[in-house]
């Protein structure tokens, strides 16, 4: 039989996604998560939310925004299975911005540490687009919708797009 506190739980009309989230947040892993929330707040304005600190100082837990997106960070934990870029060398993820412009978001980042992976370029299916990994390890696409392009026409820019690198190769 279930306690009256679970009972109460169950009766209640609680959300199961929290007010300000979406049903997918990426969460971070880093080394450095202090120096990693300053850089997200000079690199693309993220706003800080709230940090909680271990006993020895380390971020356990920090929500910050980029825009209209909640993001999760925290340090490095082997113990428990949270290994930073750095540790594995390197990241597979790429997470991507979208914002009013990118070659300006793209300078910051590079401005505050980040590397340059690609530069802004007005790319076949709509977008002006660029890359950069973060101090942390982290890929970033920065990117500034400039047109709509119907599928068919991605499909045959894409075609020619990929004909002129490969014809550079």
């Amino acid at each position: 039989m279930p306690s009256e506190r679970r009972l109460e739980k169950l009766m209640s009309k609680v959300h199961p996604v929290p007010p300000g989230n979406h049903t997918v947040t990426a969460g971070l892993v880093v080394k450095g998560g202090k120096r990693a929330i300053e850089f997200y707040k000079t690199a693309f304005g993220a706003t800080e939310l709230g940090v909680m600190l271990g006993p020895d100082g380390s971020v356990m837990h920090a929500e910050f925004k980029i825009g209209d997106t909640k993001l999760h960070l925290a340090d490095e934990l082997p113990a428990m299975g949270a290994l930073s870029p750095q540790t594995l060398g390197g990241s597979p993820v790429s997470l991507n911005i979208y914002t009013e412009d990118c070659d300006a978001m793209f300078k910051r980042a590079v401005d505050a540490g980040a590397k340059a992976t690609a530069p802004p370029a007005d790319m076949f299916w709509g977008d002006r687009y660029c890359k950069i990994t973060d101090p942390f390890g982290h890929n970033w696409a920065i990117l500034t919708h400039i047109e709509d392009v119907s599928m068919q026409e991605m499909e045959k820019r894409g075609k020619e797009a990929m004909a002129q690198m490969m014809a550079k190769k």
